[in-house]
């Protein structure tokens, strides 16, 4: 018979263990739906400790031409953010998307680094882009209608330093130009 050294004694190798350590069938996928479950309540858990109770409310507070190119229209966006928390935000980051009347007019995102003061606001700017079929689409639109004002969507996530992400959304309505001057204007 053959034997190994295992820490210091000889066991012999086709000795048969004394305790069967196997997993059963289907343990596996129960284990590991386990984990995964008490993880969310550890993430949860952790961001409702941080005092983040509310996600924060974003809304656009200001739209600004800054490139009108044949194929690509570029924005400055100035976008309100309120923090109805008691702990400040601290954002990373973020991803938007801007909607007219249900079509898609401009995305963006950001990696600027800002701090939302507890139960306070601040200003962000950022850039967003959009091309000549998306905002063509939304002139022809608005003439046929006559419409003076158009329904917006604003949408995204917000990341948060080390807390994870947070969607937003915010609905609204804007005045479209009647012309180019006016669309200069915006």
């Amino acid at each position: 018979m053959q034997t190994q050294p295992f820490f210091r004694t000889q066991i012999p190798l086709d000795a048969a263990p004394d305790n069967d350590w196997r997993i059963p069938d289907g343990g596996i996928k129960r284990i590991v739906l386990i984990l995964f479950l008490g993880m969310i309540v550890f993430v949860t858990g952790c961001v409702r400790l941080a005092g983040i109770k509310q996600n924060p409310d974003i809304s656009l507070a200001g739209i600004e031409l800054v490139e009108l190119g044949l194929l690509e229209q570029r924005f400055n966006l100035k976008l309100r953010i309120q923090n109805p928390n008691d702990v400040a935000l601290p954002i990373n980051g973020m991803t938007f998307e801007i909607e007219l009347d249900g079509a898609t007019f401009a995305r963006g995102l950001s990696d600027k680094v800002v701090t939302v003061p507890r139960l306070g606001e601040i200003v962000m700017e950022v850039k967003a882009a959009s091309t000549l079929g998306m905002v063509w689409k939304q002139l022809v639109e608005s003439q046929k209608s006559r419409r003076d004002k158009v329904d917006y969507r604003l949408s995204g996530r917000l990341f948060l330093q080390g807390l994870g992400s947070v969607p937003f959304e915010q609905k609204g309505n804007v005045s479209m130009p009647n012309s180019t001057d006016d669309l200069e204007k915006l």
